[in-house]
């Protein structure tokens, strides 16, 4: 199964500096291709997906090259995200709800990440760290052991500034809770969708 570790990072002043480069590219990407998609649904009637909007990215590198100092995968999970926000929103359009369309971010937002995936060894548990594409090794207070096969990272910075990455991992096979000799039910009725009851453990 797949689990999320979560731990405080130290970064250094450069690779802090580096984390604000790539929350900003991908904020950029974002409102790029949303600000792109957008102008091309209300001239044509059309949409990009996110196959068109990745290989588009790929030239707009070549004339941005700012866009190449950052992680390459990060800036297509920020593609990915506007993909899915896309497909949330017309499929609450079908359903009739709130279709919520997506929004431009902001570079003053109080909470801020990227996603990197995991390619190779690009991201890896060290010794009191943890290394991250374009960082290196950076500072992590490392509260249990990392389990299974890294996918991806999340970096985020928090509204008081602290930092965090997130790391999602498959093939975690976690021990199970230990038996307490209770007993659950379950009554389904009309006034209340169920109503959970238990019998008490009786030692002996």
């Amino acid at each position: 199964m797949e689990y999320s570790y979560k731990f405080r990072i130290y970064p250094n002043i450069t690779q802090e500096q580096q984390i604000k480069r790539t929350f900003g590219c991908c904020r950029f990407v974002w409102n790029h291709y949303l600000a792109l998609r957008k102008g091309i649904y209300e001239r044509d009637g059309k949409t990009m997906n996110y196959n068109a909007c990745s290989g588009d990215m790929t030239q707009l590198k070549k004339s941005l090259s700012w866009l190449k100092k950052v992680d390459a995968t990060a800036l297509q999970s920020s593609l990915r995200d506007l993909d899915t926000s896309y497909q949330n929103f017309f499929r609450r359009v079908k359903q009739g709800g709130n279709p919520g369309y997506p929004h431009f971010k902001r570079k003053h937002d109080h909470r801020r990440s990227y996603k990197s995936k995991c390619v190779g060894t690009n991201i890896k548990m060290l010794d009191k760290a943890v290394q991250l594409p374009k960082l290196g090794a950076v500072k992590c207070r490392i509260s249990k052991e990392v389990k299974g096969r890294i996918l991806s990272a999340t970096v985020s910075q928090n509204p008081s500034g602290t930092y965090f990455v997130a790391l999602c991992c498959t093939d975690v096979e976690l021990e199970p809770l230990p038996s307490t000799g209770a007993v659950a039910g379950l009554d389904m009725g009309l006034k209340a969708f169920a109503v959970v009851w238990s019998t008490p453990t009786i030692s002996t």
